[in-house]
């Protein structure tokens, strides 16, 4: 009955609203509006006003508070906006602690605060603001992010403030994220994508016992020591507003400015309890040591996906110490990465698609037992390191250390002015196809405010990018020659070399390694 009531009212509505509408836009010689060309605007509608655009509207703006918390925004358009936490903290500053402690935080992000009773309570929260939220940490970055609409831009602010600075980390919490993260070393375990645990393996092998050497998956043997005292000591150490940076994306300045001081000035931690003060300062601000090594994990790599053509492999990355993400030679190690670039055998996405990088038309292309090969470069505050990822039957181990080996020796020799300029291109078009999500400029704009205090914009990166001539590049792979090797292996490798043999192989000539003979000749 309720719903035809609604239907006739609605068609009396509109009957009554048709009729009005006609009246009003009557012409004066008795028409209606019906008559009113499609070139003209209806008479006594409002006035039209378009947008404009500033050049300026996409710049970055950054204000310091009095308590040293950085605010840092850019007005981009739209009815959604991203706002962000974004902590100089991680693994690497867990000299002195538990190592593992960053990803409990991680697993513990968004939970129940001071004002929040659950994480369902924030969910429901998030959902009146059409808003998600995620927490992610890095070897030296902690990212607190929120998405919603702008008009909750008040809430989610007052909720990040909540979530950082307030998290109860109950004891259910807790044994949750025990749980959470046993299943998540279970997985690595079993998966058959190698390449988050040949990542960790690398840095292990590279940085051996110090900062960026620390795992960022808890070890299995911490996962019961570490308690709700431990997380809050790190946090007292590391969590501070001269280490943090509040950014967002799709928001007047003034207006977070307003919503910054409102929830992060004057706030007192949940952490500032006499018996953390009582554990007192224990920060380490060490510089990151590159030292080389080898990592090795022995294991049958046969049945790690039953059912799939998934072949049996065996994993390798070979790595040398690049640089910063500071340093001068950063863009030109940017750029030889696109150069090397590279894939698996098979690429999706049809024919060409990044076909013409050194790792498909040297080795790819070249060598049919090689089933992958990678460039990847890792850049931090203070170092980096420029890893090749590959993959073979375990019987080619040899061949493919040789192998990539003489790409990484080929870096600093003669560089064609047709791959540099293709890859330069590549790189530009993918700076800026990235930063068109919202998201991605939200974390492009904390991460540089975070580490530099200002924001470059993407067309100085361009500038910079096309600047980089075939002698930068030369330079840049050559100093990183003279780095020890970084090795890290994973699958059956009894036929594997050495690391002292991969050691005379990168001073060779020609990346050979040395020949095994034989006591006993047939």
């Amino acid at each position: 009955m309720a719903g035809r009531f609604n239907s006739l009212f609605g068609k009396k509505f509109c009957k009554v609203y048709h009729r009005s509408i006609n009246r009003s836009f009557s012409s004066a010689d008795g028409g209606g509006f019906h008559n009113v060309p499609l070139s003209q605007a209806l008479p006594g509608s409002p006035k039209v006003v378009y947008a404009s655009v500033d050049p300026r509207s996409h710049d970055a703006q950054v204000t310091t508070l009095s308590n040293g918390l950085k605010v840092a925004s850019i007005n981009k358009f739209g009815e959604f906006c991203t706002i962000g936490v974004l902590v100089n903290s991680g693994p690497r500053y867990e000299a002195r602690y538990t190592k593992g402690i960053s990803h409990f935080l991680e697993k513990l992000a968004f939970g129940a605060t001071e004002k929040f009773e659950s994480r369902d309570h924030i969910f429901q929260t998030l959902e009146d603001h059409g808003g998600i939220c995620d927490c992610q940490s890095s070897k030296d970055t902690f990212i607190y992010g929120i998405s919603a609409e702008t008009r909750g831009l008040d809430e989610a602010t007052a909720l990040l403030a909540d979530a950082v600075y307030t998290p109860k980390f109950t004891d259910a919490e807790v044994e949750e994220a025990r749980q959470s993260i046993q299943f998540e070393l279970e997985d690595l375990q079993l998966r058959p994508d190698p390449e988050p645990l040949l990542t960790e393996m690398i840095h292990s092998a590279a940085y051996s016992s110090n900062t960026l050497g620390f795992p960022r998956v808890c070890p299995s043997d911490n996962i019961t020591r570490i308690d709700r005292a431990q997380l809050y000591h790190f946090m007292y150490n590391h969590f501070t507003p001269s280490r943090t940076v509040l950014a967002g994306v799709g928001m007047p300045h003034e207006k977070l400015i307003e919503y910054a001081k409102k929830y992060f000035e004057g706030v007192t931690p949940v952490w500032d309890t006499p018996e953390t003060l009582k554990m007192g300062r224990n920060f380490d601000g060490s510089i990151s040591q590159y030292t080389g090594g080898i990592e090795t994990v022995e294991r049958d790599m046969s049945n790690v996906a039953p059912g799939t053509p998934i072949p049996d492999l065996a994993h390798a990355v070979l790595a040398l110490e690049s640089c910063g993400h500071q340093h001068p030679d950063f863009i030109a190690f940017a750029v030889l990465n696109m150069l090397m670039g590279g894939g698996g055998s098979f690429s999706a996405g049809g024919p060409g698609k990044g076909m013409y990088t050194r790792l498909y038309l040297n080795v790819l292309n070249r060598f049919p037992w090689m089933y992958s090969a990678t460039a990847i470069h890792h850049s931090y505050a203070d170092s980096g390191i420029f890893c090749i990822h590959a993959s073979a039957d375990p019987g080619m181990m040899r061949e493919l250390v040789e192998v990539i080996i003489r790409e990484f020796q080929n870096m600093a020799k003669n560089i064609e002015q047709s791959e540099l300029s293709r890859a330069k291109k590549q790189l530009q078009s993918m700076l800026m196809m990235n930063l068109e999500a919202r998201p991605v400029v939200f974390e492009d704009l904390g991460r540089q405010v975070l580490a530099t205090g200002v924001r470059k914009n993407p067309d100085e990166f361009v500038r910079m990018i096309e600047r980089v001539t075939a002698e930068d590049v030369r330079r840049a792979a050559s100093s990183m020659l003279l780095t020890n090797p970084s090795v890290a292996a994973l699958g059956n490798l009894a036929a594997f070399p050495d690391y002292g043999d991969i050691q005379k192989a990168f001073a060779s000539k020609d990346g050979s390694l040395p020949r095994k003979f034989s006591l006993f000749r047939r």
